[in-house]
């Protein structure tokens, strides 16, 4: 019948992070606004330190601009929810802005996945095979792989946002959470989930796992060749190349694991709302930091822009 495929329900209320008075309300408000600006200065700090500096025009620094620009993006699909449920008591949310922020959601973190397995299989062309790195990390290749990314990433989340608008919310709009993730959503449905959850398991699992495997295989690979290098230098020389990336790897998949992957009895209220938190607004903002302060070229083109900015303020 037409009048099971649409939601008897208009809206969805998030209640947030806190229920306490309106003192920590207010706190919470302060953190993520802070966390949220931290994550957009640093993303901006990022793409005009290598967009500025002609010797940072390489693949690597190219895919870690893409990664900040999804990484604050990421964070925009949430923070500004969450700080608007807090100072503003505003914990309504649409269905229709529910399935928009499933959406994005989706595809910035199918896009973190892809974007991290491309930057180690980077890494372990440079140092697997460093003199035809330039041969095989063309333009050409490294567009294909983004825009490639986006594809995947964005009929991802169409497939599972659309699964999710063909369900029906008879009673219970109520979300114990700051955002409009799919696991809570489907527990408050009244029609057969079945298929959502197969497509989550099936799909969302594969584009998760496929990249993860990739990491995994980029750096035995690449662990295999620096042992092989004679020289502890020429060996810390190439494993510090690697280790910002690897930081970011171990902080981005020990949130979804703990947050996606443990089993449920290993579960609760407060461990999968810091978990959410981790994944969705602290790990963008660190990223940055990360990358810039363990990178001596990063380091030296940051130095620069900054000092460019204060010198031409009067």
């Amino acid at each position: 019948m037409r009048g099971t495929n649409q939601s008897m329900v208009s809206e969805f209320l998030l209640l947030g992070l806190s229920r306490q008075p309106q003192q920590q309300q207010q706190l919470l408000f302060l953190l993520f606004l802070i966390m949220y600006l931290v994550t957009v200065l640093g993303t901006l700090l990022i793409i005009l330190a290598i967009g500025t500096d002609s010797h940072l025009h390489t693949p690597m620094y190219c895919f870690l601009i893409y990664l900040s620009f999804v990484d604050v993006c990421f964070s925009s699909t949430s923070a500004p929810k969450v700080m608007a449920i807090h100072i503003l008591r505003n914990q309504a949310i649409s269905f229709s802005g529910c399935l928009m922020q499933i959406y994005f959601l989706c595809v910035f973190a199918v896009m973190d996945n892809f974007l991290l397995a491309v930057m180690a299989y980077d890494r372990y062309v440079a140092i697997c095979h460093p003199l035809h790195y330039a041969t095989k990390m063309t333009h050409q290749l490294c567009a294909l792989l983004v825009v490639g990314s986006w594809v995947v990433a964005s009929l991802n989340a169409l497939l599972h946002t659309l699964l999710m608008a063909r369900l029906s919310f008879c009673a219970d709009n109520i979300i114990p959470h700051f955002f409009c993730d799919v696991t809570p959503l489907l527990k408050l449905s009244c029609s057969d989930t079945h298929l959502n959850e197969l497509m989550i398991l099936f799909v969302a699992g594969l584009l998760m796992i496929a990249p993860f495997v990739c990491i995994l295989v980029s750096y035995v690979l690449i662990a295999c060749a620096v042992l092989r290098v004679s020289s502890t230098r020429g060996r810390w020389k190439a494993f510090s190349t690697c280790s910002s990336h690897l930081a970011v790897v171990c902080l981005f998949y020990g949130t979804i694991i703990s947050l996606y992957f443990n089993p449920s009895s290993s579960h609760s209220a407060g461990k999968d709302t810091a978990s959410a938190v981790m994944y969705t607004v602290v790990t963008p903002m660190l990223n940055p930091f990360i990358y810039s302060l363990k990178n001596k070229d990063m380091k030296g083109a940051l130095r620069r822009v900054l000092t460019m900015k204060f010198s031409s303020t009067p």
